[in-house]
């Protein structure tokens, strides 16, 4: 639960805040993606040395993945998320050991659950901040606009809003 509170934290507040550049909209939904992995190892087989082998490579993969951003983060975070994503740090690999112990209780109902909500959280990330569409939804203070000056006798031009100012290497979505 903490981990999840952690995350919905960092979702709705940091990453809306200061939008996601394109590397962050690909790169977190393949972090859930291995967490997936992990979960579903665990459903699908029975919990014995081999698989257990198999899980902890998975999660041991996944606990690795997670920190690939975070040299680039260390330049464009606060320091308020970045303490976040040290806490998620801290709890990714303590979920994934409380999933392996559910596995070996033959807990799958929760484990189900788990992968099931983990699974929403990912189609999220993926429509949230990749589906094309999404941008005709944000908001006009926070989206570069046309403004029509045909009526005036001067040719269509192309402008920012002021509140509009993203680093120059970010793709943003408000």
């Amino acid at each position: 639960m903490l981990q999840t509170a952690a995350m919905l934290v960092d979702e709705l507040y940091f990453h809306r805040r200061r939008g996601l550049p394109r590397w962050e909209r690909v790169g977190h939904p393949v972090d859930t993606l291995s967490v997936l992995a992990c979960y579903a190892l665990a459903l699908a087989s029975t919990p014995n040395e081999a698989n257990l082998v198999a899980y902890a490579a998975l999660a041991a993969f996944s606990c690795l993945l997670v920190t690939k951003d975070e040299l680039v983060h260390s330049a464009r975070c606060s320091a308020g998320e970045q303490w976040l994503h040290a806490l998620l740090f801290v709890l990714h690999p303590i979920v994934l050991g409380g999933a392996a112990l559910l596995w070996f209780r033959h807990e799958r109902g929760l484990l189900a659950l788990l992968a099931s909500l983990t699974a929403g959280f990912g189609l999220y990330q993926i429509t949230y901040w990749n589906v094309p569409w999404a941008k005709l939804f944000q908001s006009r203070s926070t989206t570069r606009f046309m403004i029509r000056s045909e009526s005036a006798g001067t040719p269509r031009t192309t402008t920012r809003s002021r509140s509009y100012a993203p680093s120059p290497d970010s793709e943003t979505r408000g």
